[in-house]
């Protein structure tokens, strides 16, 4: 079993988006747009490397606190894998959607 902790949209009280950058999404299907409960989100750095990784809420959505740089997202799930970057250049909350299919 995978020790990923569940994610939502909502931060956390006491997060200062001034001084943090936080990359929030949803994972949705290709076909529909539809939302993809329960897929495990990658973080990987500019290099390709894994740095963290996240379960999807029931409703898609994730969410990272990460530094300013390019970073890609891979979410795999039953539905299917995809991937996507973003790029955050500075603090605050940075949004980018993943989109799944076989």
């Amino acid at each position: 079993m995978c020790g990923a902790p569940v994610q939502g949209q909502t931060l956390p009280a006491g997060v200062d988006v001034e001084k943090e950058t936080v990359i929030v999404g949803r994972v949705l299907s290709a076909e529909d747009q539809q939302p993809v409960g329960g897929a495990y989100v990658r973080l990987l750095d500019e290099s390709g490397e894994f740095t963290a990784e996240v379960v999807a809420s029931g409703t898609g959505d994730f969410r990272f606190f990460a530094a300013p740089g390019t970073w890609t997202l891979r979410a795999l799930s039953s539905t299917g894998n995809g991937t996507a970057t973003i790029a955050p250049e500075s603090a605050g909350v940075h949004s980018a959607d993943v989109l799944v299919a076989k």
